[in-house]
């Protein structure tokens, strides 16, 4: 994609600020007509920089407000072995991060669930489908920043 300019930058923030609101009210903020405003945002969502648009839902609200991070090492190094571990934690939706890491940790999964009995359910289906040398949980106490906005100022500038 060619570079951003400043105009995109501050559509990407508003979009990120809240995905609903209307194109005429972005097209405002920015300084736009309705039209080239809105063909800013189709451009970027053709060319993949807005990945999709998505409701944020409270957690706690619907009875998932436990985030436990979960660090998974194996001694399995294998291109089927991956495969089988990475399609076998996308069907689990309690997994709703799944990063492939450097260092000690092979995989980290960030997992929400209702309580610890929902996590030790999520943790024996875990262990019994796919060989792992280590597992090792850390529960989150208190959610001190969440946020889905990436920073975009400055990003692939003009």
């Amino acid at each position: 994609m060619a570079a951003m300019d400043a105009t995109d930058r501050k559509i990407l923030t508003l979009l990120q600020e809240n995905a609903a609101q209307p194109v005429a009210e972005i097209a405002r903020k920015v300084g736009l007509s309705v039209t080239p405003c809105w063909r800013r945002i189709q451009r970027l969502e053709e060319t993949g920089v807005i990945r999709k648009r998505v409701a944020l839902l409270d957690p706690q609200k619907i009875g998932v407000g436990m985030s436990v991070f979960v660090a998974v090492r194996t001694d399995q190094h294998n291109a089927d072995w991956l495969q089988n571990f990475a399609t076998m934690i996308s069907d689990m939706p309690e997994v709703v991060e799944f990063y492939r890491m450097s260092g000690e940790v092979d995989y980290l999964l960030r997992v929400v669930v209702a309580d610890m009995a929902a996590y030790d359910a999520f943790y024996r289906t875990l262990i019994g489908k796919v060989q792992l040398t280590d597992v090792s949980s850390s529960f989150a106490m208190e959610e001190i920043k969440f946020t889905t906005a990436l920073p975009v100022d400055g990003a692939m500038a003009d």
